[in-house]
């Protein structure tokens, strides 16, 4: 399959970082040096520009470096390694204020998701340790995430649900003591199910093609023995009448919650160890492996779905190197298949036997500074 690999990034004023040039390995790129000097900002900067969005905030503004006005990331991406000849092209993304600013190749995209879907990349940080065991939005989030390249509208219908559910609810809360209070409320119950039904199919499908390659990562992932199952436990339905029907008889119920008690912002991503639910029975490590094998799972889903590999991107992996996790994060690594670039404040622990020596790039941060690759 043709990797996705990233040739060249230039970042400016983004965070702690006020400018960083950068010309990766093709395949291992290991960022080092002692926290809060500005290494997960540069893996923030790649996500950026490859998605419009961070993985640490919702707010967009916070990239901004203190005391500049906007911020920009410039990477050049290509594909390559499949039968084709290889495919280049140039993506920027900038912050201005609260605005955000992408460009294809120097032309604005038709959508974000067309942007976004682009370049894949993978995250993984420290907070996803808790996608296992943590509540169901992180979960759901693997599903959107997952659903943008299946069913790239799929971002749009989640949107237009949420904006409807929120009106609904103000309604309700309000009373519905005229008429036209009540007329109101069916016309955003109806659009409540049908954009929620859009969204529990875009999910299932996302499940469906997600648990196909997450049982066998966590088999190679996770200790022997263990038997892992997962299923899509839906707060919704797939079907735009019955859910029409259910939010109609939960109305006088809903008036008095602070969410509706039916729709697919209630979806969660059910995981089972031998049967039981790993959120009860799973040990500190079977968490980790769990996780592990869920982001090995999302970016062989993306990579099948997409028909390239991702670039993955791998932050403070310094906090999994002790005797006892070393064996999940190395055998994660292993599933990786693409460019990879990883954080740590160790990089002598860093051994990676199946990657050549050319293919393996280091660069030290400190201060916000890009070094030239050094070890």
């Amino acid at each position: 399959m043709p990797r996705l690999e990233l040739e060249r990034l230039t970042v400016r004023a983004l965070r702690v970082v006020a400018r960083a040039d950068m010309e990766p390995a093709p395949r291992l790129n290991v960022i080092w040096g002692n926290n809060g000097h500005g290494k997960t900002s540069l893996l923030e900067a790649i996500y950026f520009v490859a998605t419009s969005k961070s993985f640490r905030t919702s707010r967009i503004a916070e990239l901004v470096r203190h005391g500049d006005e906007a911020t920009s990331v410039r990477a050049r991406f290509i594909e390559t390694g499949g039968a084709l000849a290889p495919i280049a092209r140039e993506q920027t993304a900038a912050v201005q204020g609260k605005s955000v600013v992408v460009r294809l190749d120097g032309n604005r995209p038709g959508t974000l998701a067309e942007y976004a879907t682009r370049s894949p990349v993978v995250a993984f940080h420290p907070e996803e340790l808790a996608l296992s065991s943590g509540p169901a939005l992180g979960r759901r989030t693997l599903l959107d995430r997952l659903a943008l390249f299946m069913s790239p509208q799929s971002a749009e219908e989640r949107a237009r649900y949420a904006r409807a559910l929120k009106a609904r609810s103000e309604l309700l809360r309000r009373g519905t003591d005229k008429p036209e209070d009540t007329r109101e409320i069916e016309a955003f119950e109806a659009l409540c199910a049908q954009h929620g039904a859009a969204v529990t199919r875009a999910r299932a499908a996302a499940f469906e093609a997600l648990v196909a390659e997450l049982v066998p990562a966590f088999a190679q992932i996770a200790a022997p023995g263990l038997v892992l199952e997962a299923r899509y436990a839906r707060g919704g339905s797939p079907d735009p009448d019955e859910a029409l029907a259910e939010l109609q008889r939960q109305r006088r119920r809903d008036a008095h919650r602070q969410s509706a008690g039916f729709g697919p912002h209630r979806d969660d991503l059910d995981l089972l160890l031998d049967g039981h639910p790993a959120r009860v029975v799973a040990s500190q490590g079977q968490h980790r492996a769990l996780t592990l094998a869920l982001k090995a799972a999302e970016t062989a889903t993306i990579a099948a779905v997409r028909g390239v590999e991702p670039v993955l991107l791998l932050d403070d992996v310094s906090s999994e190197l002790d005797p006892d996790r070393t064996g999940a994060l190395f055998a994660f690594l292993g599933l990786a298949r693409g460019q990879i670039f990883l954080t740590t404040t160790r990089p002598e622990l860093i051994v990676t036997p199946g990657i050549a020596a050319s293919d393996r790039r280091d660069f030290r941060v400190e201060h916000g500074e890009l070094s030239h690759p050094s070890r």
